[in-house]
């Protein structure tokens, strides 16, 4: 079953996602694994479409803190959040746990949240850049 959730998420991620010419295959292979991380650890509290919800949840469409805070938001995702963000304009005051993800799984599921739903980023996140990342 995982199997093919994984497979559907895959060719999802091919056929809907905006690819742009700065897209290389690698960040294309990395962003359909970040898909399948993404289902399984964050789309419970941002949402299927990066949505998030209101008041609770940031959005990761279209979302201003992680195109101007790449750092933070790598930061955030391996070793969790608390506190105020604010992001689109709108301040967020909730938590994220740390979600014990290896480097390669942290820097797959920003490249696919980095390159969706309105983000277009096209600078790949490699582990090695994760692994550089303190809490």
């Amino acid at each position: 079953m995982k199997t093919m959730i994984a497979i559907i998420v895959f060719l999802s991620v091919l056929f809907s996602c905006n690819t742009t010419p700065k897209q290389t295959p690698e960040l294309k292979e990395s962003m359909a694994r970040g898909a399948v991380v993404y289902e399984n650890f964050c789309m419970n509290c941002h949402m299927p479409n990066g949505e998030g919800i209101p008041k609770a949840f940031p959005p990761l469409a279209k979302a201003d803190y992680l195109m101007k805070k790449r750092q933070e938001s790598i930061k955030a995702v391996k070793y969790g959040l608390s506190g105020e963000i604010t992001v689109n304009g709108v301040v967020y005051n909730s938590s994220m746990a740390a979600l014990g993800l290896s480097d390669n799984e942290v820097a797959d599921v920003m490249n696919y949240v980095l390159n969706s739903w309105g983000n277009d980023d096209g600078k790949i996140v490699t582990p090695s850049e994760v692994s550089k990342i303190e809490p």
